[in-house]
């Protein structure tokens, strides 16, 4: 008992040095949006190519994701994520100098192979350092990490740091430099720590058999076919279409209403605070009062509403009340989405990556869409109604998938 809180302290440590990770991925994943309107212009990209811009690194995640899940189940989170770092941090250099669409496309795409990693790497960390039914604040330490990157991309980043650095092929210069700079100093925290080493797997097989195509098949049937983990799927699916298709246009959306560039980024940054204050609040409150599933079908509610009065609002006080709306349902579904697989039977602390895996394999559709459908809408149309409607109802969709787990449960 004496030793529990310096192992505490160990495993905190880890995790939270772990969780700039996520800090520089969404740093750089939002330098895109948060400058959309200045590259559109600039490269002369139409809304579509900047939609598919925008949504190019879910787009990744769609053939990557079950496999990365099942690299990083195999041979360890860390290690797994020191090499997406430097991918991604490499990809955000690419795109500094890069001349037009194409290009822009494919430093995008490459970047979100590192952003893989990270995403499925994290889980798997806590999973491997917390025992079960202790992973919910060190999964809030990380989400809050990557709040704070997308955050102050929109804060900082755009109004502040990128004017200072003479625009945005500078900053996606430096905030690619420092991504690859933190990318090696976790490398050798990876190392000295043996976290990799320490994990291992359930069954104690070793690397190669791991990897055998039996081992390998015998995991996906075991993921794919449980309808618990279906049924995230379709909330991840609908989480990630609102998340990517808001962050992804709101800036511009609420500068197309007569704002300025940076109240527009400092509005879209009130949306990632609020998103924290879910991701936060939501799976405490959840856990305390035994309220997971119930607690899903209320954050899509909240998502949809939010969404629903910022499409009826201006660009005043209504829509920043949607705006806080929006945050707070999305908030809360990014941890429970990853929380809750360790604690399903049939999946645990040895499937997490797969698990999770799954769930941005095709969920990442709904976050290549999202974006996507707005910018594409928008050309068809003239205006951001139509695809911020798309979004709305994928808060419905959440709901009602909440509902269906609940169900599942009291059976």
């Amino acid at each position: 008992m004496g030793s529990s809180p310096a192992v505490g302290r160990r495993e905190y440590g880890i995790t939270l040095v772990a969780s700039a990770s996520y800090t520089c991925l969404l740093f750089v994943w939002f330098s895109l949006p948060a400058y959309l309107p200045t590259i559109i212009d600039d490269v002369g990209l139409t809304s579509t190519q900047a939609g598919v811009l925008a949504g190019a690194i879910p787009l990744t995640y769609i053939p990557l994701a079950l496999l990365s899940g099942l690299v990083v189940d195999r041979i360890g989170p860390a290690r797994v994520i020191a090499a997406g770092v430097l991918v991604y941090g490499g990809g955000q250099i690419g795109r500094s100098v890069a001349p037009g669409f194409a290009s822009l496309l494919a430093f995008t795409l490459a970047m979100g192979v590192g952003a893989t990693t990270v995403t499925f790497g994290l889980p798997k960390l806590v999973s491997t350092l917390f025992p079960s039914g202790r992973t919910g604040r060190p999964t809030a330490i990380y989400l809050v990490a990557a709040s704070a990157g997308s955050a102050g991309v929109f804060a900082v980043g755009r109004p502040v740091l990128g004017p200072a650095l003479g625009g945005w092929r500078p900053l996606f210069l430096w905030s690619g430099v420092v991504a690859v700079c933190y990318g090696a100093v976790w490398s050798i925290v990876a190392i000295r720590t043996g976290v990799d080493d320490a994990g291992g797997n359930e069954e104690g097989e070793n690397a190669a058999d791991a990897f055998e195509p039996r081992a390998l098949a015998a995991d996906l049937r075991r993921v794919l076919t449980h309808r618990e983990l279906q049924l995230l799927v379709v909330i991840g699916t609908m989480y990630l279409l609102i998340n990517h298709g808001i962050q992804g246009w709101l800036p511009t959306l609420l500068e197309s209403r007569g704002l300025p560039a940076a109240v527009a980024g400092r509005a879209t940054s009130a949306f990632v605070v609020a998103h924290v204050v879910g991701v936060l609040g939501v799976p405490e409150l959840a856990d305390r009062f035994g309220v997971e599933r119930p607690a899903l079908a209320g954050c899509g509610t909240a998502a949809f509403l939010g969404i629903a009065v910022l499409i009826a609002g201006d660009a005043g006080a209504v829509a920043l009340l949607g705006v806080v709306a929006a945050g707070l349902g999305s908030g809360g579904l990014s941890p429970l989405i990853r929380t809750i697989p360790p604690d399903l039977e049939g999946i645990g602390a040895g499937l997490t990556g797969t698990a999770v895996g799954f769930i941005f394999a095709v969920g990442e559709v709904g976050g290549f869409l999202g974006p996507v459908l707005v910018g594409t809408l928008y050309d068809a149309t003239g205006s951001y109604a139509p695809g911020f409607g798309v979004l709305a109802a994928g808060g419905v969709g959440v709901a009602a998938a909440g509902v269906a787990l609940v169900a599942l449960d009291r059976r």
